[in-house]
C-alpha cells in the first residue's frame, strides 16, 4: 500500500530536505508526496519524484494541515530552521498541531526523517491503513 506523505521545509533547509529525497529516493518513489510549493520543485528538479506540490510558504502549509484533517496525509517531514522566525514561512506548531490532532507521525530534523523513512520502509506505518 501507498503511503501520503507530507514534506516542508524552511528557506536554511530545502537544501538538506532535497538531498534527503535523493538519499531515500528508492523509498520514497513508492509512495504518494506532497510538498510546500518551492520545496516539492526543488525536489522535482533532482529526483524525478511526482510531488503534488501546495502553495508555497505558509499557505502550502494550511494547505497540508487540511490535508491532514481529512485523513490524506500519513507521515510528515517538516525540516524546520530554529533559528528562522520569518513570517512568510511555515508554522511548525500549527502543523504539530494538527498532526498530534490526527495521531500522524511528523519529524522536524534530519535523524527523525531518517527513522521514519526507514520505519516505513520496513512496514512500520502499516497501521496507518486502519485510519483510511
Amino acid at each position: 500500500w501507498s503511503v501520503n506523505i507530507g514534506l516542508i521545509a524552511h528557506d536554511n533547509k530545502k537544501t538538506l530536505m532535497r538531498n534527503l529525497c535523493v538519499a531515500y529516493h528508492h523509498i520514497l518513489a513508492k509512495h504518494e508526496i506532497c510538498a510546500t510549493g518551492t520545496t516539492g520543485r526543488r525536489i522535482e528538479e533532482v529526483t524525478n519524484l511526482h510531488i503534488k506540490k501546495f502553495l508555497t510558504g505558509s499557505f502550502g502549509e494550511q494547505q497540508l494541515c487540511s490535508q491532514i484533517d481529512n485523513n490524506n496525509i500519513d507521515m510528515v517531514i517538516f525540516l524546520r530552521d530554529p533559528e528562522s522566525n520569518k513570517p512568510n514561512e511555515p508554522n511548525l506548531a500549527n502543523v504539530v498541531l494538527h498532526c498530534d490532532m490526527h495521531n500522524i507521525p511528523v519529524a522536524t530534523n534530519l535523524a527523525t526523517a531518517e527513522l521514519l523513512i526507514m520505519a516505513l520502509d520496513r512496514g512500520d506505518l502499516d497501521w496507518r491503513m486502519i485510519y483510511k
